[in-house]
């Protein structure tokens, strides 16, 4: 598979990349990131490779991420109109305001005006709410995006750091009022990460969101550049993600991947990333690569077709432990359907499914 076999996100006509190009590392604003010039690069380079989905938002690095963006791109139409570009609202970039961020009409529309201009375009591909506002009702969030899909200035919606049940309120107002619903989940998901496959998975799967998973390489962490051995030693510019993810947990399951990644003759960081582009309903990863070498090794997770043993290795070192209700449907079996679940997330045949015949007590 390559950057321009592109694949349909959710239940939408739009087509991006099987990999999404994250910008949240553009720019050196606070103290680690990738310089203008490389940033530049690796976002033609990914063109070049034909990729097509670049990710930012209002305040990554300080706004700047969105201005590189939109003076590399921008200014050349022909580049730009060919690119699903998403960027993200909620952020409050003006400390004291308290309508400069979150989810209400008046930050909404008026973070929209301001990402067009650092973008320099008269419209966003895909605009994402980036985090639930728990003081904005979610009909008024809703009504606004609406209003921004009607003005021309935004294509579709998306949601990101939010709640199940609350995703499930919006896309329900919108399908009864007629309103754009959101096509798209980004959410947290990675072999450290798989809490989200409890609700938020089993939910983007029923209501046709495409899922594009952000740090599916934890922040680094399962980069292959850190090892029991090396990992004391090695500079850690992102030290507070990185410093609770590097456990014995993440050592035991990067010695596996250091095995899978010898015996596939391929490296830590295409394995890591391979298991997340198999898992159901996720369409298109988001890789933050700050320096070229490292979008061109990741890139190269799309070629690579790991074995099942390997999955099966690291599905079992990384399953999660759900609480209730998950945790009752083995007891009672007769609620389940078959059909329902793969690896514990709904979608295939559930090992408690009730076959022909067994009695359903």
């Amino acid at each position: 598979m390559s950057l321009d076999q592109y694949v349909t996100l959710g239940r939408s006509g739009l087509r991006v990349s099987p990999m999404c190009l994250g910008a949240m590392t553009f720019g050196e604003d606070l103290g680690w990131g990738s310089s203008v010039e490389e940033s530049c690069r690796i976002m033609d380079r990914f063109l070049e490779l034909g990729g097509n989905f670049i990710d930012t938002a209002n305040f990554y690095t300080k706004s700047h991420s969105e201005k590189i963006i939109g003076d590399h791109l921008g200014r050349h139409p022909a580049k730009r109109d060919r690119l699903v570009l998403a960027t993200k609202f909620s952020g409050n970039l003006y400390p004291g305001d308290p309508n400069g961020g979150g989810s209400g009409r008046k930050s909404i529309l008026a973070a929209c005006e301001q990402s067009l201009r650092r973008l320099q375009t008269d419209y966003i591909d895909l605009y994402w709410l980036h985090n639930w506002d728990v003081h904005t009702p979610m009909d008024e969030t809703m009504a606004a995006l609406e209003a921004l899909v009607q003005a021309g200035k935004v294509r579709y919606i998306g949601v990101s750091d939010t709640p199940a049940w609350k995703v499930v309120e919006a896309n329900m107002l919108a399908r009864f009022r007629g309103w754009a619903p959101f096509i798209g989940l980004q959410i947290e998901y990675s072999l450290l990460e798989r809490s989200v496959e409890q609700d938020l998975v089993p939910m983007a799967l029923e209501f046709g969101l495409g899922i594009t998973p952000w740090s599916p390489l934890k922040s680094g962490a399962l980069s292959g550049k850190y090892t029991r051995l090396t990992a004391a030693s090695q500079p850690r510019d992102r030290g507070p993600f990185l410093d609770a993810a590097l456990n014995d947990r993440a050592f035991a399951l990067i010695d596996e991947l250091a095995a899978i990644a010898a015996a596939h003759g391929t490296t830590v960081a295409r394995v890591a990333l391979a298991w997340v582009c198999g898992r159901p309903g996720v369409a298109s990863p988001i890789i933050g690569a700050r320096r070229l070498a490292q979008l061109e090794d990741n890139v190269g997770a799309l070629d690579l077709k790991l074995a099942p043993e390997a999955v099966a290795r690291l599905d079992e070192l990384t399953r999660p432990t759900f609480g209730f209700p998950q945790s009752m449907m083995p007891i009672f079996p007769s609620i389940h359907n078959a059909g329902t679940t793969v690896n514990g997330v709904y979608g295939a045949p559930s090992p408690f499914s009730i076959q022909p015949g067994e009695a359903t007590y």
